[in-house]
């Protein structure tokens, strides 16, 4: 499916081509189509496509963020109104986390709720933490401003950085694309070990 995606979008021109970039990074978090089609390859693929001379680079950067910040925002509304709800069923999905998915929704808003806007900008940077975050700070009742200040800034360096990589790598965009998942990867990786290590201090902590 991602592969057939993928040769739509890089098929397509103008202002279609615009709308499908906005709409994959605004639908990923809002309604969790990042866990099918990481906005991430979008964006990149947009940046393809201004590599091309199909659309203007400027034009791609500004609906890439426009998607990130909005789609985001209402991640984070949804996550407010039905966050343990609707998260809950997407988790129950996922391998390893579906049979203690309260435990583990639990533990992430904790996580949020105590590492702020940090966590919603270095979240922009991992797929999988991409999806569920916004929803997660909202959950948590992150103030939306503090939100929207991180949300704004993880967005403009994002979407920046991943149209600027397709169109600078052109023809060669599968390779970054793969590299770029590597280090989304390893970010992941370093987050979640990092909250079951402090998991594992504060019970240690706990008294008996």
């Amino acid at each position: 499916m991602v592969a057939g995606i993928t040769e739509w979008i890089l098929s397509l021109n103008g202002a279609l081509a615009l709308t499908i970039v906005f709409a994959f990074t605004a639908l990923e978090a809002s309604a969790f189509v990042g866990f099918l089609f990481p906005g991430e390859i979008a964006v990149l693929l947009g940046g393809v496509l201004a590599f091309e001379g199909r659309v203007p680079l400027e034009a791609v950067i500004g609906v890439a963020i426009a998607g990130a910040v909005i789609g985001d925002s209402i991640g984070y509304a949804v996550g407010r109104r039905w966050g343990h709800q609707m998260l809950g069923t997407v988790g129950s999905r996922i391998p390893f986390v579906r049979h203690r998915i309260d435990e583990h929704l639990d533990s992430a808003k904790a996580f949020v709720k105590r590492r702020g806007g940090t966590a919603v900008f270095l979240g922009r940077f991992t797929a999988a933490l991409r999806v569920m975050v916004p929803g997660l700070a909202g959950m948590a009742e992150m103030p939306y401003r503090e939100f929207f200040f991180y949300n704004v800034a993880g967005g403009i360096i994002w979407a920046t950085g991943f149209v600027l990589l397709g169109c600078f790598a052109g023809a060669a965009w599968r390779r970054v694309a793969a590299d770029a998942r590597w280090v989304g990867i390893g970010l992941l990786v370093a987050i979640l070990a990092g909250l079951v290590f402090t998991r594992q201090i504060a019970d240690r902590r706990r008294p008996s």
